[in-house]
C-alpha cells in the first residue's frame, strides 16, 4: 500500500488535511458513551480571577501553534480518522459537569474544550485526540499565553524548547514508526482481578476528590523506602482498595493499570497518543504488610518497565491493527469485536493510576500559578496525579457511590506523615439541568412510541368489533411500525442531515419493496419509489449544503453515495424488474452525470474521499 503521508493533502500550516487514528485511540470512539466519555480534564488554578476575553486570545494563539487539534472525528468504512475543520475553538464559562461528553457521533465539533470558572482554566479533551503528555504541552502553551497577555508589564519569559518541533513530528504516528514484526508476542496470561461492586453512578454524579500533597514530604517518604513516588502511591492505592474488597473476591489479585509514556523509551515529539500501560497487582492475605506490598510493586515496576517488555507490549497492540483479517472487516462489524476485546482486557484491571509527572514553568510564573490538576472520566475508579512546585495534586474519580477507598488513601497518607489537604471544589453543572434535558429527550421518544402503539391497538379493537376478526388491522399495524422505524432513524441520525437522507432512502426503499411484495407484486416500489427517492436525495443535497454552509469534506462522499444509489434503477431495468422505465432512466442519467462531474471537476477531492473512507 502506498504510504499514507504521500497521499494525504497538506494544509498551508504544514499539517495534514486528515490523518488516521493512532493505535491507542482506535477503540476510544467505540467504547465512549454517556456514562464513560473517555474525556480527561487538565486544569490550572491561578491566584487571580480568569478573564474570559484574554483567555480566548490566548487560545487563538495556541491554536496557531497546534492546529492539528482543530479536527473532527469521522468514520470510514474500515477505521475512524481525524479530519481538519475550519472551526474556531471558543472559550466557554464552565457550565457542564467535568469531563462531559465531547465526541458525539455525527456531530461536527472539536474534540476538546477550553473553559474557565473563577480562578481555574480547564482544558478537557477526548482521549482519541491526544494523551496526557500532549495535553500537558497544550495547557502549558495556553497558560503561558494567557499570563503574558494578562500581565504585559511583567515581561514573563516564554517556555524554552530544547529543539524546535516540526509539524510532521507533532502528528507522527509513533506506534507505526517503532513497530517491528520481529518482536516476539507476549504470551503471558493475566488473572481476573477484583472488580469494585455496586450500582454505578451516572456521569453527572461522578465523585471527584482532589487531594493536595507536599512534594517534599511524599518524596522524602518514598526515599526512606528506597522507591519512587509513583511506586509508593501505587502500593498505597492497592492497600486502600484491599480494605473494601468483599470476602468472596479476596483470593483474586487487586490490579492497577498504569499508563506509560512511550516517549521515554522511543524518541518522539508526537502530540497524538503515544502511551502504553503496565499492570501491577497483588494478591493479599490476612497477614500481608504494607512493606511486603511495596517490595513486590517495586519488583513488578522494574520487570514491566524494561524496554524489551515495553516494546513487546507496544508491538502486540499494533500487530492486531495490522492483521490483514482485522483490516478488511468493515467498521460496523469490527466495532463489536473491539468492544468485546476491550471488555475482556479490562477483566484483569481493578482501577487505574496515571501519573503525568512534573509540570515546569519559569520561576517568574509562580507569582500567578497556584497549582495544576488532572482527573479523568471513568466507569469505575481512577486516580491521576501531577505536580507543580511543592504541590502534587491527586485527582480521584469514581462511579462507586461509596468513597471509602479515597478515605482509606488519605488515612494512609496521614500514617506515613505526608502532609495533605482535600480540595473543596464546587464544579458548575452538577445541577438538575442535564438530567432534565435527558428526561425531556427520552419523553419525546417514549411519547411517540406509545402513540404508534396506541394507534395500532385502537385499529385492532375497531377492526375486531366491526368485523369480528382481524383483517385490515395488520396493514394498520404494519403502517404504524414503519412510521415508528422511519421517525426513530430520523431522530437518532438527526445530527447529520446528509447521512440521515441516505439512511432514509435505504429504509424507505426496503419498506416499499416489502409492502409491494406482500400486497401482490405490482412493481411500484422499483418503478417509482426508488428512482424518485434517489432523485429527491440528489436534488436536496445542494440545498442542504448551501443552507448549512458545509465544507467539501462533509458532503462529497454522501453525494457519491447518492450518485451510486441513483444508478441502481438502471441496473434493475437491464435485468427486467422495472415495468415503467422512464423514471429509472432519468434518475440513472442524472446520477451518472453527477458522478462524472465529480471525477472530472473534483477528481483529486473525490479520490481522496475514497482513500480516506476505504483506508484499511
Amino acid at each position: 500500500m502506498q504510504d499514507e503521508k504521500e497521499s494525504r493533502e497538506t494544509m498551508d500550516t504544514g499539517y495534514s488535511k486528515w490523518r488516521k487514528l493512532d493505535n491507542a485511540a482506535l477503540a476510544f470512539p467505540l467504547v465512549t458513551g454517556k456514562d464513560d466519555t473517555r474525556v480527561f480534564r487538565f486544569y490550572c488554578q491561578l491566584k487571580e480571577k480568569v478573564d474570559g476575553e484574554i483567555l480566548q486570545s490566548a487560545l487563538d494563539q495556541a491554536m496557531e501553534k497546534y492546529p492539528l487539534f482543530q479536527a473532527v472525528l469521522r468514520k470510514g468504512l474500515f477505521w475512524f480518522y481525524l479530519e481538519h475543520r475550519s472551526l474556531r475553538a471558543v472559550v466557554k464559562q464552565e457550565t457542564e459537569p467535568p469531563c462531559s461528553r465531547l465526541y458525539i457521533p455525527d456531530k461536527k465539533s472539536l474534540l476538546f474544550q477550553v473553559s474557565y470558572d473563577k480562578n481555574r482554566i480547564n482544558f478537557e479533551v477526548f482521549h482519541a485526540l491526544t494523551d496526557g503528555t500532549g495535553a500537558m504541552h497544550f495547557l502549558q502553551e495556553l497558560v503561558q499565553n494567557y499570563l503574558i497577555l494578562a500581565h504585559p508589564e511583567s515581561n514573563l519569559p516564554r517556555i524554552e524548547n530544547a529543539e524546535e518541533i516540526t509539524h510532521g513530528d507533532k502528528e507522527e504516528d509513533s506506534f507505526s514508526q517503532y513497530y517491528s514484526s520481529d518482536i516476539p508476542k507476549d504470551k503471558e496470561k493475566k488473572k481476573a482481578a477484583v472488580k469494585l461492586k455496586g450500582e454505578k453512578l451516572v456521569h453527572s454524579d461522578m465523585h471527584i476528590t482532589e487531594v493536595v500533597l507536599s512534594v517534599k514530604d511524599i518524596h522524602q517518604r518514598a526515599r526512606s523506602y528506597g522507591v519512587s513516588i509513583t511506586i509508593l502511591l501505587t502500593a498505597m492505592m492497592l492497600c486502600s482498595i484491599r480494605e473494601e474488597v468483599p470476602k468472596n473476591q479476596q483470593k483474586r489479585p487487586i490490579a492497577l493499570m498504569i499508563p506509560v509514556n512511550l516517549r521515554n523509551y522511543f524518541p518522539s515529539q508526537s502530540m497524538t497518543n503515544f502511551f502504553g500501560w503496565i499492570e501491577v497487582g497483588y494478591t493479599f492475605s490476612d497477614t500481608t504488610t504494607f512493606e511486603e506490598v511495596l517490595a513486590d510493586v517495586k519488583r513488578q515496576f522494574e520487570q514491566e518497565l524494561a524496554k524489551e517488555k515495553i516494546a513487546m507490549h507496544m508491538s502486540g497492540y499494533v500487530r492486531i491493527e495490522k492483521n490483514p483479517l482485522v483490516r478488511v472487516v468493515p467498521l460496523e462489524i469490527k466495532k463489536y469485536f473491539l468492544m468485546i476485546g476491550a471488555n475482556l482486557g479490562s477483566r484483569s484491571i481493578t482501577a487505574v493510576y496515571s501519573n503525568i509527572g512534573i509540570i515546569r514553568f519559569p520561576e517568574e510564573y509562580k507569582e500567578y500559578i497556584q497549582h495544576f490538576g488532572i482527573f479523568a472520566s471513568t466507569n469505575s475508579l481512577q486516580m491521576c496525579s501531577c505536580s507543580y512546585g511543592d504541590e502534587m495534586v491527586l485527582g480521584f474519580t469514581s462511579k462507586i457511590p461509596d468513597d471509602s477507598i479515597q478515605r482509606n488513601f488519605q488515612r494512609m497518607l496521614s500514617e506515613e506523615n505526608v502532609s495533605h489537604r482535600e480540595l473543596k471544589n464546587e464544579f458548575p453543572g452538577y445541577g438538575e439541568r442535564q438530567k432534565l434535558e435527558k428526561k425531556e429527550n427520552q419523553k419525546v421518544v417514549q411519547t411517540f412510541s406509545f402513540l404508534c402503539l396506541a394507534i395500532a391497538v385502537i385499529c385492532g379493537m375497531i377492526n375486531f368489533m366491526t368485523a369480528g376478526s382481524l383483517d385490515w388491522f395488520w396493514f394498520a399495524g404494519a403502517g404504524c411500525a414503519c412510521a415508528w422505524l422511519v421517525v426513530m432513524v430520523a431522530y437518532f441520525k438527526r445530527r447529520n442531515i446528509l447521512k440521515n437522507e441516505m439512511w432514509q432512502l435505504i429504509l424507505i426503499t426496503v419498506i416499499a419493496v416489502l409492502w409491494d411484495n406482500f400486497t401482490g407484486w405490482r412493481g411500484w416500489s422499483v418503478d417509482f419509489v426508488l428512482p424518485f427517492g434517489a432523485m429527491a436525495v440528489l436534488g436536496s443535497m445542494p440545498v442542504i449544503v448551501k443552507v448549512n454552509h458545509l465544507e467539501k469534506e462533509e458532503y462529497l462522499f454522501y453525494l457519491i453515495q447518492a450518485g451510486i444509489a441513483g444508478c441502481i434503477p438502471m441496473i434493475l431495468v437491464w435485468i427486467g424488474l422495472v415495468r415503467f422505465p422512464y423514471p429509472s432512466v432519468i434518475c440513472a442519467g442524472i446520477s451518472f452525470l453527477v458522478l462524472a462531474g465529480l471525477f472530472i471537476f473534483q477528481k483529486k477531492s473525490t479520490v481522496r474521499e475514497f482513500h480516506k473512507k476505504l483506508r484499511m
